[in-house]
Formats: C-alpha cells, sequence, structure tokens
C-alpha cells in the first residue's frame, strides 16, 4: 500500500505540504509506516479561520431546505465512502473491521437525521401583545472550531459538522494526530458539496488548537477529547467569552442488582467494556456487584473474558486490537502495574495473543480483570481507557449508588435487574448525563436522545436535534411597541 499524504484542507484546496511532517504508523504493527500528515502552519491556520469567516458572510443566508439537502447528500457520501476508507481507518486507530464500519454507520445516521429536523427549530417566533409584538429570530453564531479525537472520529466529527452547518455556521476542524488520514479524505469529499470555504482543515498539536481556541473570529468551540485538555479549551475559549460544547472523559459505572441473572447478561455486559479495547468515552468502565457474589461473578467474569483473542484489526478472529498509541499504551500497563502491587485486589490476566511474534511491534495488552472491596482504588477511581475492569463488592444498593457517584465524570452509566421499575428508581439517582438500563454499549444510544455528561465529562449535549441546534445559534429578539 503506498503512502496517504494528507495536508490542511482550505477554501476547497489542500496546502502544499509543510516543513512539519508527522509519519503515520500501524498501532497494530509499528514498523509498518501507512502515510504522513502536513501539520499546518499558524499563518495557514489564521487563513483558514478568515476563510471560514468570509463563507459564512454567505451560508448564513441560505435557506434552511438548501443545508438540509447538502447535509442529506453528505450522509450518502459517507456511506458509499465506507468501503473505500475503512480498512485505512482501521490501520491508522488501531480498531476492529467491524468498529470502523459502524464509525462510518453512525456518521452518516447522524447527518441523515439533521437533513430531517424539522424546519420549525430554525423559523422565527412570534408573540403578540396587546401593545406590539415580539419576533425571535434565530441566527447562525459564525465560525465553529471543532476539535475530535482518534477513537470514533468520522461520527465524531459528523455530531459537529450536522447541527452547526444545519444551523448555517461554518467550521474549521482539526483532527487527532492519531487519526486523520481517513477522516480528512472523507471531510475533503464531504466540502465539495458545500460552498468553498463552509468546511477546512488543519492539522497540528497545541499550538493549533490554541489559536483554534482564542481566535476572536471564532464564535464557538467544540470539543470531545479527555477532561484535563477539555479544561484547557474551557480557559483558552474564556479569553474572548466563546460558548463551548464540551464531551469529556467517563468513567462509567454498571451496577449489578442482586436478581440479575449475571451469567446471561455477560455477553451484553463486556460489549460495553471491551468494544475498542475499552478505548470509548463511555465504555463500562466499574462494575459493582453485591459483596456475598462478588467471588462468584469474578470467576464467571474471568471465565468469559478468558475467550477473548487480541489481534490486528483486520485479522477476522480477533475480538478486540492494539491501543491507539504509545502513550495510552504505557498509561494503562502503569494501571495494571499499580493493581498488582496492591494488597486491596485480586488482578488476571487473561485471553489469547493472535500472531504473538508481531506483539513486540504493536500496543497490544491482553484484557485483565480486577477484585476488589476498595472503591477508592486508583484503577476504579480514574479511568482506564483500555482493556481493564474491575468488580467492586458493595453492602447495600444504597452503597453501590454511593460508590457509583463518587467520582469525578458523569458521563453514562447503566442498571443491572430483572424489576425494571426498581431499576429506573435507582437509575434516576445515578449522577450521570445517561443511564441504561439492561444495557450499556452502542446498542444503548439512539439518534435524537441527548448524549454528554456532568461534572467533569462534560457540558452540552450532542445527537438531541432541538437541544444541540439550539447550541449552535444566537437567539435574536425584536420587540416593537406601538
Amino acid at each position: 500500500m503506498s503512502l496517504v499524504q494528507i495536508t490542511g484542507f482550505i477554501n476547497g484546496e489542500f496546502l502544499p505540504v509543510s516543513d512539519q511532517i508527522q509519519p503515520v504508523y500501524d498501532p497494530g504493527n509499528t514498523t509498518n509506516q501507512i502515510g504522513t500528515i502536513s501539520n499546518t502552519n499558524l499563518n495557514d491556520v489564521e487563513n483558514a479561520i478568515k476563510t471560514a469567516h468570509q463563507a459564512f458572510q454567505k451560508w448564513k443566508d441560505t435557506s434552511i431546505q438548501e443545508r438540509k439537502e447538502l447535509l442529506k447528500k453528505s450522509a450518502e457520501l459517507i456511506f458509499q465512502q465506507k468501503d473505500c476508507l475503512k480498512e485505512l481507518l482501521v490501520t491508522e486507530h488501531g480498531g476492529m473491521l467491524w468498529e470502523a464500519e459502524t464509525d462510518f454507520y453512525l456518521g452518516s445516521g447522524v447527518m441523515s437525521m439533521y437533513a430531517q429536523a424539522p424546519d420549525d427549530l430554525l423559523k422565527p417566533k412570534e408573540i403578540a401583545e396587546e401593545t406590539g409584538w415580539i419576533r425571535i429570530h434565530k441566527r447562525p453564531k459564525g465560525v465553529i472550531s471543532a476539535i475530535v479525537p482518534w477513537n470514533m472520529p468520522i461520527v465524531l466529527t459528523m455530531m459537529k459538522l450536522g447541527p452547526l452547518l444545519l444551523a448555517g455556521n461554518t467550521v474549521v476542524l482539526k483532527p487527532s494526530p492519531f487519526a486523520a488520514l481517513a477522516l480528512t479524505q472523507l471531510l475533503a469529499k464531504v466540502a465539495e458539496i458545500f460552498p468553498q470555504g463552509v468546511i477546512n482543515v488543519v492539522h497540528g498539536d497545541a499550538d493549533v488548537g490554541n489559536l483554534m481556541t482564542s481566535h476572536p473570529l471564532v464564535r464557538k468551540v467544540a470539543f470531545t477529547g479527555g477532561t484535563s485538555t477539555g479544561a484547557a479549551v474551557m480557559a483558552s475559549a474564556a479569553q474572548s467569552i466563546k460558548d463551548i460544547t464540551l464531551e469529556l472523559g467517563g468513567n462509567d459505572a454498571a451496577i449489578i442488582l442482586a436478581d440479575a441473572d449475571f451469567k446471561s447478561l455477560l455477553p451484553k455486559l463486556l460489549k460495553g467494556v471491551f468494544t475498542r479495547s475499552g478505548q470509548i468515552c463511555f465504555a463500562v468502565k466499574r462494575i459493582y456487584v453485591p459483596k456475598d457474589k462478588l467471588d462468584l461473578y469474578f470467576e464467571l467474569l474471568c471465565e468469559e473474558v478468558s475467550k477473548y483473542k487480541v489481534g490486528h484489526g483486520l485479522d477476522a478472529e480477533a475480538n478486540f486490537g492494539p491501543l491507539n498509541n504509545k502513550k495510552q499504551w504505557s498509561i494503562v500497563q502503569k494501571f495494571i502495574e499499580n493493581a498488582k502491587s496492591s494488597d486491596q485486589c485480586e488482578v488476571r490476566e487473561l485471553g489469547q495473543k493472535l500472531n504473538s511474534e508481531q506483539w513486540e511491534n504493536g500496543y497490544y495488552i491482553l484484557p485483565h480483570v480486577v477484585k476488589t472491596l476498595n472503591n477508592a482504588l486508583e484503577i476504579v477511581q480514574q479511568e482506564q481507557f483500555g482493556p481493564i475492569i474491575p468488580l467492586i463488592g458493595y453492602e447495600t444498593v444504597d452503597q453501590a449508588i454511593e460508590y457509583a457517584n463518587d467520582n469525578e465524570q458523569g458521563l453514562c452509566s447503566s442498571v443491572w435487574s430483572t424489576n425494571i421499575e426498581h431499576a429506573y428508581e435507582i437509575a434516576q439517582k445515578i449522577e450521570a448525563g445517561s443511564t441504561f438500563i439492561n444495557s450499556h454499549s452502542f446498542d444503548s444510544l439512539q439518534l435524537g436522545m441527548p448524549f454528554g455528561g456532568i461534572k467533569q465529562s462534560g457540558i452540552g449535549r450532542e445527537l438531541d436535534i432541538s437541544e444541540t441546534l439550539k447550541s449552535y445559534l444566537e437567539p435574536h429578539s425584536i420587540r416593537l411597541i406601538k
């Protein structure tokens, strides 16, 4: 396979190759270079923002129907590009082939959803008064800076592009350097559907991100990524009082109630743990079970996890692939080492290696299961973002709720029970943006359902048409007093 070489994309054209080149290697085989990213210099980032601002002057006046038609065409294109780009996506971000396909399916679905949004969400609202009237117009904000991560780059990008474009905004988007190749190629094709300058793409590190989040022409920042980076984005945006949407890390709790059939629910539960090797913001990262069943459930869990095979994302035998990058691999290895050195827990390494001779050249980690009664352990309190899951025993349901809420993050969560009403009562007491009953995976999400977190898991919601669209619009009230 020839190297895929990408540069920034501004005003309908790819930029010349810069002198700042980042090589891209397959995380499942780091001896295999698959491409290069040409970083965008700050002058070009400045130009991208100004270009988006100029394009906004015309784009904001286009009709709702025209925008919806272009979103519909975008949805169709994303679906069509799936087969061309899915293998490239696997070799740059390390996921399984079906996970890459899911990314494209969901991305297409999100754009299609916004293409079908009710027209009245964007139309002016009129309030009649005896002495006159009030008309509330809904105006686009302007240039949006969007920064997206590497784990599910297609859908996470479209969760921003769909509403911001429908609202009449323009965008400068920065992909993660760990998953920029397929996404940039896709966005260049999507951009051809829209007027020049409406969609622009830049590449780079913190200096590029800082300019995107502090520039005075940028009216809003939409960011998905880690909590610490989200805090830096928020601080940078505050310099010019920008609006923000932050979808940050999660340390999702799953509470298993005493009446649940643990063995039968395991396949569904584990799908929420190990998909993308655990590298999903709303993956299950803590499992709470009754203390008197902790040992039994630990053995059942280990028995199921021991069947997993870990290998390259293009290996049809593999259940999950490598971690995305060396830094994340090192973080997860440190979690495992610290857990093993603790006398407060038991740690088991499980599963099977596929093509073990290749493991020295990839960021592979076998699944690990941890058993503990200590909710304060690092492995419980901090988001692992890898194939490691702690099982924690609780004395009472109230204690399980207390344990689940005793965390600074609150993205998603789940309650598992045969008594749905009881599970629903408990779900209402959990501090999270979403709580699922008897599921906790991609299957739990639904287009149109608000997605986002509380506490340090973020600000704002995505996927909900009305609320999300509202966050990309500015109300303008005009009042006549006769």
